[in-house]
């Protein structure tokens, strides 16, 4: 064994790992290393031992000697056959036998190592484990949010989307305000509720769009109101800081908010309390408030449209959602999260989109970012048009049908006419052309290579 390792340093704080060895020294060695990178970390010596521990809460992995004092590890049947607590299994043993290796990875095993072995090699049998585990966790999450019709996954995996997924962690623990900055149409509501699940808090998340609301109304809806505070108030109301009592009141297109709500919503940051619009009592709230905004706030407040003073207290810990035409690379894992959404919605069997209808989508530039990504996917699905064939410009006929091609031209220069004409027509797209003439896109570049051959012969007796 050697301790020389050069492993990815990501813990896996929510995984647990239980090591069944009955020598003292591997379970000792196997622990600190795995405590490390592992929320919890146990050991057993003999299957018995190791059964008792499972029986007390679940393990992700083990991590299990075959050749053990009371059974062999592949006939711990209670671990290998258990449908409710399934567990990733790392058998590991010092002898050479080929069947017995058959036998542990027909049982069930994830992964087989040969005792004695580098910490190095271990270490890439559990990454293997955790990665599928992990894909397992992140999936089953994913249905089960696209069934209750609410998903608040952030996906992608680009570089500012990483790092806006670890402000989110890092920050959502505590009772912040949070000002969240993006382009219409980034996610901001979606990034809301990561921070609110986060949390940990117990109450509900509740999104107010400041903009979709009459000025007038607006006190009435966030702070409450007593009967007969207003024409039409018949009772008393209470507002929206008090359903989030406990949790997140999410503000979206905060800069749209009128400056006496302005003046209101400084005192409730300040004082942790609202007055109903009409009462003279003040009520104390447990609310976390976050913000989000489209437009530069800092350009409004030297505008004269959002006070200063305000924004300095919305502006404790900030989050900037990037465009989606800055991270291209997130376009194909979005289009499919899309897809799969939309097509469990309209009921529709699932659909797989070609290479190039990817690529079509990954050169656009998103001036509606997400939001405009998903109406195209959903408008794709429900017409029955592919992404590529949606962009497509209709064919430009540059002569006149009636005249058609000259009579005195080759059946070559027609056929390089006419398809090089279709190509244009789909901007350079020799793909979507192929499938237009009926043709395969090997053939087509055969038809550019002989062209192109062809004019170099002619350029050459010209000389």
């Amino acid at each position: 064994m050697s301790s020389d390792v050069h492993t990815n340093p990501v813990a896996h704080t929510s995984m647990s790992v239980l090591i069944v060895d009955d020598e003292p020294g591997m379970r000792s060695f196997l622990k600190k290393a795995l405590t490390k990178k592992f929320a919890l970390v146990e050991t057993a010596s003999t299957i018995a031992e190791a059964e008792a521990i499972r029986s007390q809460g679940h393990f992700d992995l083990l991590v299990v000697d075959i050749r053990l004092p009371d059974r062999s590890g592949i006939e711990w049947h209670e671990a290998l056959n258990d449908p409710d607590r399934q567990s990733d299994i790392i058998f590991m043993t010092g002898y050479a036998d080929m069947d017995v290796a058959i036998k542990a990875l027909r049982a069930g095993a994830s992964d087989f190592i040969m005792k004695p072995f580098h910490l190095e090699q271990m270490m890439t049998a559990v990454e293997r484990c955790i990665e599928k585990r992990s894909l397992k966790r992140e999936n089953f999450m994913l249905r089960r949010e696209l069934e209750h019709g609410q998903s608040s996954t952030i996906i992608g995996n680009s570089e500012a989307i990483r790092d806006v997924k670890q402000v989110i962690e890092r920050i959502a623990p505590t009772n912040a305000v949070v000002l969240i900055e993006g382009e219409s149409g980034t996610g901001k509501e979606l990034v809301a509720r990561q921070l609110h699940q986060l949390s940990g808090r117990s109450g509900a998340f509740v999104p107010v769009n400041c903009g979709a609301i009459a000025p007038e109304l607006l006190a009435s809806e966030l702070f409450g109101h007593t009967a007969g505070a207003f024409t039409g108030a018949k009772g008393v109301r209470e507002g929206l800081f008090s359903y989030a009592s406990g949790g997140t009141i999410f503000l979206d297109e905060i800069g749209e908010m009128p400056m006496n709500m302005q003046t209101a919503l400084l005192r409730v940051l300040e004082e942790r309390t609202i007055r109903p619009v009409g009462s003279e009592k003040e009520i104390e709230i447990d609310v976390r408030v976050v913000a989000a905004t489209n437009r530069l706030l800092i350009d409004e407040v030297e505008a004269g449209r959002f006070r200063r003073d305000l924004f300095y207290r919305l502006n404790v810990l900030n989050i900037v959602i990037p465009s989606l035409r800055s991270r291209p690379e997130d376009v194909v894992e979005l289009t499919h999260y899309f897809t799969l959404q939309l097509s469990q919605e309209l009921g529709i069997k699932d659909i797989i989109w070609s290479h190039e209808d990817l690529q079509v989508l990954q050169q656009y530039d998103w001036p509606g970012n997400i939001r405009e990504l998903r109406n195209m996917i959903e408008r794709c699905i429900l017409l029955g048009k592919p992404p590529a064939e949606y962009w497509r410009k209709p064919t430009v006929t540059v002569i006149p049908e009636s005249m058609g091609y000259p009579l005195d031209w080759p059946l070559k220069e027609v056929e390089k006419q006419h398809v090089t004409q279709v190509v244009d027509a789909h901007n350079g797209n020799k793909s979507a052309a192929a499938r237009d003439l009926g043709v395969s896109r090997k053939t087509l570049d055969r038809k550019y290579k002989e062209w192109a051959n062809l004019d170099d012969d002619t350029d050459g007796e010209a000389q």
